[in-house]
């Protein structure tokens, strides 16, 4: 059966409460704390020639964990799940015009504006990638890196209000949910929670990744080595010339 949200009166019991339900399993916190490593590293990256293949490297990871996210959404625990938490239009303006009124629906998963915030940062991880691959290898012409140079500015502001965002929700649901995404507990009923982290998910998450990131650093020092020694040819056989 799926549970989205408690009612007021259950948020207010909850917060009191002792108890701490488990809500977002190991995959998901792995996945959310990866891609702010990622989108951090490559923003400060953009500009840089010395940290391209690091920017690049980033990128794709990124690229890489949103499919891993769609899959989770579709296959994962009760509150990873789409299904869950992703709402209609009507529903986010009804979770917005209670923040407003300053009595905001509690739901135990991501409130519907957090769910738009999510998609939304999907969608732009989405457009960033692919048009980020385009301009590296040279495919579409300047308008598409122009393009992904636009996704990224509009993704920095898309998570500067999903920042601020969380902020707020926070302090009127009087909830720690940084905290939260760490730990994965959240003071709500426990018959809300999920049983198990997945720890298991989460291991092979962080085990694919690491696996390539060591595939590009390993695959661009050979490349560099191979070029030093064709420099290093090139220069002796024009010395030799010079003989």
């Amino acid at each position: 059966m799926k549970t989205m949200s408690a009612s007021r009166a259950e948020g207010s019991a909850a917060a009191t409460n002792s108890n701490r339900a488990l809500v977002w399993d190991a995959a998901v916190r792995v996945f959310h704390w990866l891609m702010v490593l990622c989108f951090a590293g490559a923003w400060l990256t953009a500009d840089s020639e010395r940290w391209r293949l690091l920017h690049v490297t980033l990128g794709y990871t990124m690229a890489g964990l949103v499919g891993f996210r769609i899959v989770w959404g579709l296959i994962g625990t009760r509150h990873a799940r789409f299904n869950n938490f992703v709402r209609s239009p009507a529903t986010v303006r009804r979770y917005l015009g209670s923040l407003l009124r300053g009595s905001p629906e509690h739901h135990v998963g991501h409130n519907p504006a957090g769910a738009l915030a999510i998609v939304a940062l999907l969608a732009l991880t989405i457009v960033a990638a692919a048009t980020g691959w385009a301009a590296y290898n040279e495919i579409g012409g300047e308008w598409l890196a122009e393009l992904h140079e636009a996704a990224s500015n509009v993704m920095l502001a898309a998570v500067g209000i999903h920042l601020a965002g969380v902020v707020v929700s926070s302090w009127l649901h009087r909830e720690n949910l940084v905290g939260a995404m760490l730990h994965g507990r959240k003071p709500v009923p426990t018959r809300h929670g999920i049983e198990r982290s997945r720890w298991s998910v989460a291991v092979l998450l962080i085990a694919l990744v690491g696996s390539f990131w060591w595939t590009q650093w390993t695959d661009s020092a050979a490349v560099q080595a191979a070029s030093h020694r064709t420099v290093a040819q090139a220069q002796h056989l024009h010395d030799r010339d010079d003989d």
